[in-house]
């Protein structure tokens, strides 16, 4: 017998109330922000990959680098 969705995202969000809670404990207020925002993420992930939805998801693509860093990487002799 499979957990149903409601059940897997209390699991998932209690999961990182926890860790929020703790990274708010320890002063880390950017890991609480990066951590609310991690959550959201993998909520919706679930909740597609249970839908048959992935293709909705937006695609993922890796960020340009910024101009500083394609500067250091020719300076360097990398491929930009």
């Amino acid at each position: 017998m499979t957990n149903s969705l409601v059940h897997d995202l209390d699991v998932l969000h209690a999961g990182y109330v926890s860790a929020v809670n703790n990274a708010v404990a320890d002063g880390d207020l950017a890991l609480a922000e990066e951590l609310a925002a991690g959550y959201e993420h993998d909520a919706i992930e679930m909740m597609a990959a249970r839908e048959g939805l992935e293709h909705l998801l937006p695609l993922r693509r890796v960020p340009p680098r910024s101009r500083l860093r394609t500067v250091v990487a020719r300076a360097l002799g990398r491929a930009a």
